[in-house]
């Protein structure tokens, strides 16, 4: 007996059978940007807080994920996206791979994010509204500008910064992608009152934005927008163009929080994959906690806030934890209601 053509037909079935294995539902799908190291045991980034402290004990690996996806078998998934705008790419990898069911799925984007002291302080969390687009732009050396410009960032179409250009036909139709807002508001609703730790030295560096009474706030919940550029930006003119942009492309709607280099990518992703049917767009969440400030403080050299320990880091890794397993925990423990109905807040939001 040749054992070899038997091998290749048996593991030519086992294949066959796996292609057809039924995608696994997804109640809840957590996103995180990255990890440092292991995700259990060791100096933590955005994923390892969820991993230590949820029952994700089984692995899937997806072809074109860095990381394999982690799940606790009911439902819940957590994926490490990978970082900057090209973390779309993994996400459209994920859905299209047909090993999971999305089509009921909540996703809740969760990270780190520096966050503009004219809205909170660090260590708070925001929930989004609207996912602003930072990197579709026309831009001039800033030393190179006029001098009355606040800066050298123009919007593609445009002759002057902050003012809506002329569509030219190739650039990206949607510059602010808009969240569902009964969702948003139903999530800070649920987690407004959510305790988020606060340190002695987060207290101390607070108090260094004199002028800018939200920053020196302890850390809170609160509804502001995610400005995402590949670009790792930092100081107050371009503070300045980010709060700007927020406004201009929400048509005056939607209020700067929290910059980061992911959010414009993933939003792009979601939209073009609710677009083709396999996930949907209106449980889409986006909630970003404050690591470090996106400028300097009034006394302070820029490039030396650009650099400056993250007082941060930790409490909005906890943050983004805390918060953000208030609302997974509630969609998967009353899967059923959810499932079938998107919810809303019973009342009006702060």
């Amino acid at each position: 007996m040749h054992l070899r053509p038997v091998l290749a037909v048996a593991l030519a079935l086992s294949a066959a059978c796996l292609a057809k294995a039924d995608p696994i539902p997804v109640k809840v799908a957590v996103v995180v940007t990255f990890e440092d190291g292991a995700d259990r045991g060791d100096r933590p980034g955005e994923f390892q807080y969820w991993v230590e402290r949820e029952n994700w004990t089984q692995s899937i690996r997806v072809p074109g994920l860095d990381h394999p996806v982690l799940t606790d078998g009911k439902g819940t998934i957590g994926v490490v996206s990978g970082t900057t705008v090209r973390a779309s790419n993994q996400i459209m990898a994920l859905v299209l791979s047909g090993q999971f069911d999305f089509s009921h799925t909540y996703w809740l984007v969760n990270g780190i994010a520096g966050v503009d002291p004219h809205a909170a302080s660090i260590g708070s969390a925001a929930w989004s509204h609207y996912v602003v687009d930072g990197d579709i732009a026309y831009e001039i050396d800033a030393r190179e500008s006029p001098a009355s410009w606040p800066y050298a960032i123009i919007p593609v179409g445009s002759k002057l910064p902050n003012q809506k250009a002329v569509n030219e036909g190739w650039e990206p139709r949607t510059m602010a992608f808009e969240l569902n807002r009964g969702l948003v508001d139903w999530a800070f609703a649920l987690t407004k009152d959510t305790q988020i730790p606060d340190t002695p030295a987060m207290a101390a560096y607070r108090a260094t934005y004199a002028g800018f009474p939200n920053a020196q706030k302890p850390p809170f919940v609160l509804c502001g927008e995610s400005f995402g550029s590949c670009r790792y930006w930092h100081g107050a003119s371009l503070t300045h163009w980010a709060s700007d942009w927020t406004r201009l492309w929400t048509d005056g709607k939607g209020v700067f929080a929290m910059s980061d280099m992911e959010d414009q990518g993933l939003a792009e992703a979601f939209t073009r994959l609710s677009g083709m049917g396999r996930l949907d767009f209106q449980r889409v969440l986006f909630l970003r906690t404050g690591s470090n400030y996106c400028m300097q403080a009034p006394a302070q050299d820029v490039n030396k806030s650009l650099h400056a320990e993250y007082a941060g880091y930790l409490p909005s890794l906890e943050a983004a934890y805390r918060v953000g397993s208030r609302v997974t925990h509630e969609l998967a423990a009353h899967w059923e209601t959810y499932r079938a109905s998107v919810p809303a807040p019973a009342g009006p939001s702060g």
